[in-house]
């Protein structure tokens, strides 16, 4: 692989999400005509990233929702060989549906995401404000109950367009189960791993980001629906260094 490709290939891939990807928080599976959760999340990875995430439940429906999310990243250089000064930041926008079984205790959310930006899609020499540049189907499942509580969350970032040298796809997955030992609060354990799926750059190879293990504690106010979580750990990545650390906060209304 030339010096200037693997560059490129080891830059994005220390860049790429999702988000959230979808909001970090718990998704509530209570029913309600709507909700709409603002979420500030940073790691030591991913960086400083806002969310939001929505859910409609239209009159006729009983427990099938409208649902959307977004990613509204903030460090410049997700613009993969792009401008210093935070122009044509990387952009995660989709919608999908909630499915509420189990009484409410179950939510199963599938979801079509839209990118726009150079990270998957390849920048050219300068960037560019690449519309469409990859999409981004995604499955999420929440459970919880006055005890327990838990997500799983899998995302496949594919390139959609070909506008640069090298085009990239990541699987994006993460599973945490955890108990409510107070009023408030709430512990358990986090597993979540980011692998490069698929890279056209010249010897290039599928490998795997990071593997994080470790565990977690939520504080949520009862009536303001505020929440906190902090997740810290270590990489268990073969050859890797250091360990890793998340903070979310935000509010559902």
């Amino acid at each position: 692989m030339s010096t200037s490709i693997s560059k490129h290939v080891r830059r994005a891939a220390s860049l790429l999400v999702l988000v959230a990807t979808p909001v970090v928080a718990q998704d509530s599976a209570q029913e309600r005509a709507s909700s709409f959760t603002v979420a500030l999340n940073q790691d030591n990875f991913f960086g400083f990233y806002p969310t939001f995430a929505g859910t409609y439940t239209p009159k006729k429906s009983k427990n099938v929702d409208f649902a959307f999310y977004g990613t509204l990243w903030t460090i410049p250089a997700f613009n993969v060989g792009g401008t210093p000064n935070g122009a044509n930041l990387w952009t995660e926008f989709g919608v999908g549906a909630r499915f509420r079984v189990a009484e409410n205790r179950l939510a199963i959310k599938p979801q079509l995401g839209i990118t726009h930006g150079s990270l998957l899609s390849g920048a050219p020499t300068g960037g560019s404000p690449n519309v469409l540049d990859g999409i981004v189907p995604s499955l999420t499942v929440n459970y919880a109950d006055k005890r327990a509580e838990g997500e799983v969350y899998g995302g496949y970032y594919r390139a959609a367009r070909d506008v640069g040298p090298v085009q990239l796809d990541f699987l994006h997955y993460w599973a945490n189960a955890g108990v409510k030992f107070a009023s408030i609060a709430s512990a358990g354990v986090h597993v979540e791993q980011l692998r490069n799926s698929r890279t056209t750059a010249a010897n290039g190879s599928p490998s795997d980001t990071y593997r994080w293990v470790g565990g977690y504690v939520q504080f949520v106010l009862p009536g303001s629906n505020a929440f906190a979580r902090m997740t810290m750990g270590s990489n268990v990545l073969d050859g890797a260094t250091g360990g890793f650390y998340k903070l979310s906060t935000g509010l559902s209304f």
